[in-house]
């Protein structure tokens, strides 16, 4: 166990550590953040198939994909509260243990519900990328704070894209419970990682957690979300879809009026509505949306048939090896983007970001013909994706107190997250809006798709742009 040096109530609250130390903790943070946010993408390969594997059909078994992504949008801001109040290293260890414990039943199950269930508890475990990202700045020297929580940061798109050729790869050479074996034998890692190799910082601060906001935020967030993701499937004008949206959106709403008149809220809406955090926040969902398209339209462009005429006629495991590199781009340029944060600043480091991503949409739109130039475009879209990311956490630290550090970060990822479910749904009714007589998407809903995403991403570079500076060191 690492030994406490010094509490985040010190005037300064940086842990003296040495380079090697620090290095280490970074080093262990980011494959962490890798690992939980790769249960995100860990089911995508065998998603036509679970209907068979659990016994049931395909709108139940799109539950093991949907109930992640909830799980995550829920977890976010509040580990990120939780880790204000009572210590983020001991929150980082709760949310392994989640990780554990879903990996563990969804290893030993063969029927829908606790599957479900196991996805469930995995998404939760997604809290660990906040307070993984706000603690980076207490427990590492101040020269390698900001490539620190860029390389963290990161971690949220790397994962997915390495699960997905990894998944593939787990499931051709064995059977589909193997993958939630690797699932559990990472959790474990994570688990004594963060409990040996994470400094045990005394960062807690006095105050109470308010139950009622964190339920407010649950429902709102869950029923809001399921509207979404689910409009294609039931039908974007059917009463489900409609009244889950509204029920949601007015949850929310009530949510807000309540913690507007706490003392102590789960999020303080009037920090959040600070300009350097808000517009971040409208950024981070824009950017988030472009993030979350590559994912969804690359690898079925990828995977068509070259019969179509326009399709790559790749493998699940080809399609992913492809889509891996931009993946490792985001994590290769976090120096690249501390650079420029540190000589530009943080918002024109995200404003690049943006544009970058854009970029890369915008030369999908003419590169689709051959695998190699799907790859240029993922790892143009990529290098967009990470300096973005990278750049966000930064902005938020700089525009909060100390104190609400993890749960500021927390909405921020949570307004990622909402980017990618909105993204997902999106996509997936562009792509089946536009189907030839076979039932598959045509070559132009794929250049719809490109061009949607491309606008996503120039809008939250323009936002960026607008971002004052803030005056909260």
């Amino acid at each position: 166990m690492t030994d406490t040096v010094k509490t985040a109530n010190d005037a300064d609250p940086l842990v003296e550590q040495d380079r090697s130390s620090a290095l280490m903790t970074v080093i262990f943070l980011c494959f962490a953040g890798m690992s939980v946010a790769l249960m995100q993408t860990l089911v995508i390969p065998i998603q036509s198939e679970l209907p068979q594997f659990l016994g049931t059909s395909a709108a139940n078994a799109s539950w093991v994909v949907t109930i992640t992504l909830l799980g995550a949008a829920v977890a976010m801001p509040i580990a990120g509260r939780l880790g204000d109040l009572f210590g983020k290293q001991r929150v980082l260890v709760g949310s392994s243990v989640l990780m554990l414990a879903g990996s563990l039943v969804c290893a030993l199950s063969d029927t829908l519900v606790p599957v479900i269930a196991g996805r469930g508890l995995q998404g939760l475990a997604m809290g660990f990328i906040p307070v993984g990202i706000s603690l980076m700045r207490e427990v590492v020297p101040p020269a390698m704070a900001t490539t620190a929580v860029a390389a963290m940061s990161a971690t949220l798109g790397v994962g997915g894209a390495i699960g997905l050729p990894l998944s593939a790869w787990i499931v051709q050479t064995g059977d589909w419970h193997t993958l939630f074996w690797v699932a559990t034998g990472l959790a474990v890692l994570v688990g004594l990682g963060s409990w040996f190799l994470v400094p045990h910082v005394h960062d807690g601060h006095p105050g109470t957690f308010d139950f009622g906001g964190a339920l407010g935020l649950t429902v709102g967030l869950v029923t809001t979300l399921v509207g979404i993701t689910k409009g294609n499937t039931w039908g974007w004008g059917s009463p489900r879809t409609v009244g889950a949206i509204v029920v949601g959106v007015l949850v929310l709403l009530a949510w807000g009026w309540y913690e507007l008149r706490r003392t102590e809220p789960l999020c303080d809406l009037r920090v959040t509505s600070r300009r350097p955090v808000l517009l971040t926040n409208i950024a981070a969902l824009a950017i988030g949306f472009g993030m979350m398209a590559q994912a969804i339209v690359f690898p079925q462009l990828l995977q068509l048939p070259e019969a179509t005429g326009y399709g790559l006629g790749q493998s699940v495991l080809a399609a992913g090896l492809w889509m891996a590199p931009s993946g490792l781009m985001m994590l290769a340029l976090a120096p690249f983007a501390s650079w420029l944060m540190r000589t530009f600043g943080a918002k024109y480091a995200l404003a690049l970001g943006a544009a970058v991503l854009g970029g890369g949409y915008l030369l999908s739109f003419f590169l689709m013909s051959a695998p190699w130039q799907i790859l240029i475009a993922t790892l143009i879209c990529g290098a967009g994706v990470g300096i973005g990311y990278a750049a966000m956490p930064t902005l938020i630290m700089n525009a909060v107190p100390m104190n609400e550090a993890g749960s500021a970060v927390g909405i921020n990822a949570l307004m990622r997250s909402v980017g990618t479910t909105v993204a997902s749904a999106v996509m997936a009714t562009v792509l089946t809006g536009q189907t030839s007589a076979l039932g598959i998407p045509t070559e132009g809903a794929f250049k719809a798709c490109f061009l949607v995403a491309t606008f996503a991403a120039f809008l939250g570079g323009a936002v960026a742009l607008t971002i004052p500076r803030s005056e909260q060191a």
